[in-house]
């Protein structure tokens, strides 16, 4: 994969290069950018499903309701039946 700046953006590319040193090229500051990205969207992914979860992580057990997975199997099935599918 080949990527191209021109202006403003390759100097400062180069001077993050060049001035602090932390990277020994411009592909490895890139590399780093991206791999930084994907981390964040990974987090940002666990941090919804945590959300999600609250709320029956610290719900009282009066609140749970029992279910019963053949129940559910054969409502979803009919589900899809009603649906054409």
């Amino acid at each position: 994969m080949n990527v191209r700046f021109a202006g403003e953006l390759q100097s400062f590319i180069h001077q993050r290069v060049s001035q602090t040193g932390l990277y020994n090229s411009t592909s490895e500051y890139i590399r780093d950018l991206v791999r930084r990205d994907y981390e964040q969207e990974q987090e940002r992914k666990w941090a919804w499903l945590r959300h999600e979860l609250a709320a029956g992580a610290v719900a009282d057990a009066s609140e749970f309701v029992a279910l019963d997975a053949e129940d559910l199997i054969v409502q979803a099935k009919k589900r899809k039946s009603a649906h054409g599918r």
